[in-house]
This record gives C-alpha cells, sequence and structure tokens, in this order.
C-alpha cells in the first residue's frame, strides 16, 4: 500500500482530517483517517476553514482488494447476525429437551401413519393375490391357457404391490432423516440451553 504523501512545508499538526467513509458516515480525526485511504479526505484548519484535500492513496488493484474485503466482511457479519437470529428462534420453540422431544415423537408419528396406510393397502392387495393364484391353480400344467383378463389382473396387482413396497422403504428413509434433523437440532440446543443457563442474569 503506498504510503501517505503530504505537499511539502505542511505540517500534519493542528490539521483536522474529515471524509465520509464506504458506509455513508463522517469521520473526523487529527490524522489521516484509515478507513478514508480509498476516498478523499479534507483537511480543515483549527478555524474549520478548508486547507487542502488529499486523495485516495490506493492504486485501483489495492482498492479492488479492500473492496472484496470489505464484501467479504459485510457477507460474515450478515452470516452471523442470520446465525444468532435462526438461534433465538430455535430456542424461543423449544426451551427445553422435552419440547424438543415431543415434536419429534409427533413428526414420526405422522410418517407412521402413512406407513400404516400403505401397510393395510399392501394386505390388501396380498388377500387378493390369493384369490387370483386360486384361480390360476387351473391352469398351474400351462398357465399360457389362463384368460388374458386374469394375467393382466396378476400383472396389476404385482405392479401396485411393488409400488407400495417402495413407497414403504421411503417413509424408512424419511424416519431416519426426521431423526437425524431432531439429532442435529438437539445437540445445538444443549450447547445453546448450557449458554442460557450460564448466563449471568441482568440486575
Amino acid at each position: 500500500m503506498q504510503a501517505w504523501a503530504q505537499p511539502s512545508g505542511y505540517s500534519t499538526s493542528g490539521g483536522i482530517y474529515t471524509c465520509v467513509n464506504a458506509q455513508g458516515r463522517r469521520l473526523t480525526a487529527d490524522r489521516p483517517i484509515a478507513e478514508c485511504v480509498d476516498r478523499e479526505q479534507r483537511v480543515l484548519g483549527p478555524s474549520g476553514t478548508e486547507r487542502q484535500r488529499l486523495g485516495p492513496t490506493l492504486t485501483d488493484q489495492e482498492r479492488a482488494v479492500l473492496e472484496a474485503q470489505r464484501r467479504k466482511e459485510a457477507e460474515e457479519r450478515a452470516r452471523a447476525a442470520d446465525e444468532r437470529r435462526r438461534e433465538r428462534v430455535l430456542v424461543a420453540r423449544y426451551p427445553d429437551q422435552a419440547s424438543h422431544d415431543a415434536e419429534r415423537a409427533a413428526a414420526i408419528q405422522q410418517v407412521n401413519e402413512v406407513t400404516a396406510v400403505a401397510e393395510k393397502r399392501v394386505a390388501e392387495l396380498q388377500r387378493q393375490r390369493k384369490t387370483l393364484d386360486t384361480e390360476m391353480e387351473f391352469y398351474r400344467r400351462d398357465p399360457s391357457k389362463a384368460p388374458g383378463l386374469l394375467r393382466r389382473q396378476i400383472a396389476e396387482q404385482e405392479e401396485a404391490l411393488a409400488e407400495q413396497q417402495r413407497f414403504i422403504a421411503n417413509q424408512e428413509q424419511e424416519k431416519r432423516r426426521v431423526h437425524q434433523r431432531f439429532d442435529a437440532e438437539l445437540a445445538q440446543l444443549k450447547v445453546l440451553w448450557a449458554s442460557q443457563r450460564s448466563a449471568v442474569p441482568l440486575q
């Protein structure tokens, strides 16, 4: 980074430096202002009259690097603020483990209820298959002689049964996802609850 250049014969003692930084805040100091190295600064005398103006002391490349760093810092501050908001919402929703456990149980119950409907459908399809198998007994020696309708019913029944079995398998995966989500939340909540307990109460 380039050094501040002072005009010959001019002393900074007694000068007042002022500028508007990247956030729009007006800053004042008795020496060149670091936050305004990328922009113009005014130098005022004790009476407030302008003595001179100092231009940016950064090259274009240095200015680009500085702006990139500022953007990164702003994004990091925003991310940290969002994370704190999410933590506050999480603790407000689950003030203790009992409330978190109750919601986990409710979420799992919903999945179980959907699975139970599918399992009931599987049992019904299996009963239907027994009836179809009984009819096919007449054509055991030569299944090709079975009526086309019967063969089609068996094929449709097998497809329906496979679909329900896939659905039940997906529900089991959903239960694992629910548990994983609540496990991750619980680990975070335990830290937050402990932090709350150890916080010094306001007087």
